[in-house]
């Protein structure tokens, strides 16, 4: 439970070597909220608009549109993009010396802040520009011989999967995608469909760790803990789990994982981090080449060429909001608000199927959904024509629907309407 002394002592933790990192704004929303939410437990605030409502000010959004696609890259809160902005006219004044000399040592400061809130050396976290990177730094990292084989699921997420296929075709390796029904019965299911895909041949492991698709939140410990006594790497994509629901790397025990920023932990579009245990470091190659020296060196990873400092810095003003709102607070209010929806649209008619388990342990605020006879596609754009809702559709070829992911600047009214809306497509149709 995050209470007043948390709040504080998360804010005091968060590095403040990039200077000025709240606004007097952006603050005084986090300590009113703070002030509102006294000493209640998350699900006691997870419908509180009085504390929400203080949480949303810190947002310069277009409240013109509702924006139900935050798992694909969510807005900022503004004192975060004007830490970005204020580093990018300083570099401007002098690149050569206000970033390199100046900004970009400071990388530092956030890469100790990331490693605290993953539970990690800080000598085992890259900064990176996106799940993306850092997922095919693991990938195309790894030494592989023609015939070896690594086990994925078929709804791990289309570029990894693209990067694998890449490998089959120059390095004659050996992918095994793994199927499994939506919403599945259980996770030990997940979990037994891709140990029944493993064999004496496999050599790695790579599975996201919460679906893009329907959110389902997958069974990474059962999955490390069956493979690492057989030897099998198992590279874990957290695009969607970061800062998504509270989790450290010891209750994952991994030793690879790569996330985004710029989603759910807020941070400026652009960024993201790999983690890599430590004594993996050396057989792991980066995406970019690296001298020699840097074999047991987290930060070969890094070795990207020229790129701006302002991004990365400005994680740790996203970080230190992320602390002032609180892990658990985060996700009671996420699945308040899918819950809200989802389970509103399954009431009104039987035609209405949600394809993400509604339970905690199982999913977030990411959900999937559709309706018997209307098509997906035709609705996710009759949404955004009539009611300027963003949405997601998806096309899978196991099930399709429309993705819906709010965040913590989703107001009540922005979720209701959409809730309307599709009440009235399924009562009247869409035309």
């Amino acid at each position: 439970m995050t209470t007043r002394r948390d709040f504080l002592s998360g804010l005091a933790s968060a590095s403040l070597a990039t200077t000025a990192v709240f606004r007097e704004t952006a603050i005084g929303a986090l300590f009113r909220a703070n002030t509102v939410a006294g000493d209640r437990r998350p699900d006691e605030l997870a419908d509180d608009e009085a504390y929400w409502s203080e949480i949303q000010r810190a947002f310069d959004t277009d409240r013109t549109m509702i924006n139900l696609n935050n798992g694909g890259v969510s807005p900022t809160p503004s004192h975060v993009l004007e830490a970005m902005i204020r580093d990018l006219r300083f570099t401007n004044e002098s690149p050569a010396e206000h970033m390199w000399r100046v900004l970009e040592p400071r990388v530092e400061s956030v890469r100790r802040d990331l490693a605290r809130e993953f539970g990690c050396d800080p000598d085992e976290m890259a900064i990176t520009r996106n799940a993306s990177e850092a997922n095919e730094i693991m990938i195309m990292g790894l030494d592989l011989r023609r015939g070896d084989e690594v086990v994925v699921t078929n709804q791990n997420y289309g570029r990894m999967l693209t990067s694998w296929d890449q490998r089959v075709r120059r390095d004659g390796i050996v992918v095994k995608p793994v199927s499994f029904k939506v919403p599945p019965s259980s996770v030990g299911y997940i979990a037994d469909q891709i140990k029944a895909a493993v064999t004496p041949r496999t050599r790695a492991i790579e599975f996201p760790h919460i679906t893009n698709l329907t959110g389902q939140i997958m069974p990474v410990r059962e999955i490390v803990d069956f493979a690492r006594p057989r030897n099998i790497e198992v590279f874990i994509d957290g695009a969607h789990a970061f800062a998504h629901f509270p989790f450290t790397r010891d209750e994952l025990g991994v030793d690879f994982y790569g996330t985004s920023l710029h989603k759910w932990l807020l941070a400026p579009i652009g960024t993201g981090f790999l983690y890599v245990r430590k004594d993996k470091q050396k057989s792991l190659w980066p995406l970019m080449a690296a001298a020699a020296t840097q074999d047991n060196d987290i930060r070969k990873y890094e070795e990207i060429g020229t790129h701006p400092a302002a991004n990365h810095n400005a994680i740790s003003a996203a970080l230190a909001f992320h602390r002032g709102i609180g892990a658990d607070r985060k996700i009671a209010r996420l699945r308040y608000l899918r819950d809200r929806w989802a389970r509103r649209l399954l009431a009104e008619s039987p035609r209405v199927k949600v394809l993400t388990p509604l339970d905690s342990k199982q999913s977030g605020g990411l959900a999937l959904f559709n309706v018997e006879g209307l098509d997906y596609s035709k609705l996710g754009g009759w949404l955004m024509a009539n009611y300027r809702i963003v949405n997601t559709p998806i096309l899978h070829p196991e099930f399709d629907g429309i993705r819906i992911t709010p965040n913590v600047y989703t107001t009540l009214d922005e979720i209701d309407t959409f809730a309307d809306a599709v009440t009235k497509a399924i009562r009247n149709g869409i035309g």
